[in-house]
């Protein structure tokens, strides 16, 4: 072999020390990838109605989202990484949910979803969280069907609501067995699947327990005149009308019963929970109840914490949708500690186990169909304002 000489040597010598240095380099970007994917934040999509009929539900209940996702970002993230908000406006309409949630899922790769709010869009939501296998966690839709298929539970779909069964049993319940009612009227909103599914529930307990239903009316959402059917209610002549819909509707119908010489309580649901209903309302339906998912009056140090803090990041009382909200981060935030790994699936599996999650609204034990088995209260009206009169436990 015919020897170097000392410049081709040290030239050789040089050459792969450049070569090992290469490598290194190449070696050090190519995990630079890695590690930045690593430390990439986890993508929530808040998928909510911010305007539109329901616009204060959305704003409470985003509120919430964002209170727990801010809280836990300053505490550190989960596995070291931090929580990305994206938020969507539906402005409550179910076609503009399922774009908003495909969004979510295709352009800004969310590893989870929290919405809907109103029962019609989630159940369009619902589909397009199975198919892609994103869980997703409505805050406050309470219709049966949001986490079921038929007979299937959704795989993907959860809540931290009770449901409509529930919710109108309870109305019934307290008609009955507290006011001492015997005959109620019922205004639906036909084209609404919380309403109509609150409606067929209150009616089904009411009658089991004796009562009559002596009317059975409906309207539409954004409807103005009510006068037809509530003409209707006068000469039913009921001691109760349940209206399980929303809060513009639900003052109007109060204002025109009263106009109309309908002097009997209105009761209803969650629906009515917003500071708009006693704006819009102006004292008609003092005397009226709904049931709901928490009282800001509830002496609880959760709740009043909570009460706490929500006011002052955005100087204002929080109502249950934005308990609700807050209480469905939770839940999301909490699996994704509890999971092996933080893909989309182990995070649903971590969701399924929840069985103690201490929520505002209550502790949180998710039941087989995905939904919580927790107490609701009793609101009443008095003086153009809501009122805690009682707890219901499950």
């Amino acid at each position: 072999m015919r020897k170097l000489g000392a410049v081709a040597l040290a030239t050789l010598v040089a050459g792969v020390a450049c070569s090992k240095k290469d490598e290194g380099k190449q070696q050090q970007q190519a995990a630079a990838p890695a590690a930045q994917a690593e430390a990439a934040p986890i993508v929530i999509g808040n998928v909510m109605p911010l305007s539109g009929d329901i616009a204060t539900f959305g704003e409470g209940a985003n509120n919430g989202v964002k209170l727990a996702v801010e809280e836990a970002n300053a505490a550190g993230g989960v596995k070291g990484r931090k929580l990305s908000l994206q938020i969507y406006d539906t402005q409550g309409k179910p076609e503009e949910a399922a774009i908003a949630s495909t969004r979510a899922i295709n352009e800004k790769k969310a590893t989870l979803l929290i919405g809907e709010l109103g029962s019609t869009s989630t159940l369009a939501l619902a589909p397009i969280a199975e198919a892609n296998k994103i869980p997703a966690i409505s805050p406050a839709s309470t219709n049966p069907k949001v986490t079921k298929d038929g007979d299937k539970t959704r795989a993907y779909m959860f809540r931290v609501c009770f449901i409509d069964p529930f919710q109108g049993t309870v109305m019934a319940k307290y008609a009955r067995e507290t006011l001492k009612v015997k005959r109620a009227a019922i205004m639906r909103d036909v084209g609404n699947d919380y309403s109509m599914g609150l409606a067929d529930y209150f009616a089904k307990t009411f009658k089991e327990l004796g009562g009559e239903i002596v009317l059975d009316v409906s309207y539409k959402a954004g409807d103005q005149d009510f006068k037809a059917q509530l003409t209707k209610v006068k000469f039913a002549k009921p001691e109760i009308v349940y209206v399980p819909g929303y809060y513009t509707d639900v003052a109007l119908i109060g204002r025109q019963s009263r106009e109309l010489g309908v002097k009997v309580a209105l009761a209803g649901g969650d629906g009515w929970d917003s500071a708009k209903l006693y704006e819009i309302a102006q004292g008609a339906l003092d005397g009226s109840f709904f049931t709901n998912h928490y009282s800001v009056e509830n002496p609880s140090p959760v709740v009043q914490e909570f009460a706490k803090k929500y006011e002052a990041a955005y100087h204002a009382k929080p109502d249950a949708f934005g308990a609700l909200g807050y209480d469905a981060a939770l839940l999301a935030i909490d699996a994704m500690k509890r999971a092996s790994d933080l893909t989309p699936t182990a995070i649903r599996d971590a969701i399924e186990k929840t069985t103690s999650l201490q929520g505002v609204t209550g502790t949180i034990r998710l039941d087989a169909d995905h939904n919580p088995v927790k107490s609701a209260v009793i609101i009443g009206i008095q003086k153009n304002a809501p009122k805690y009169v009682a707890t219901v436990e499950p």
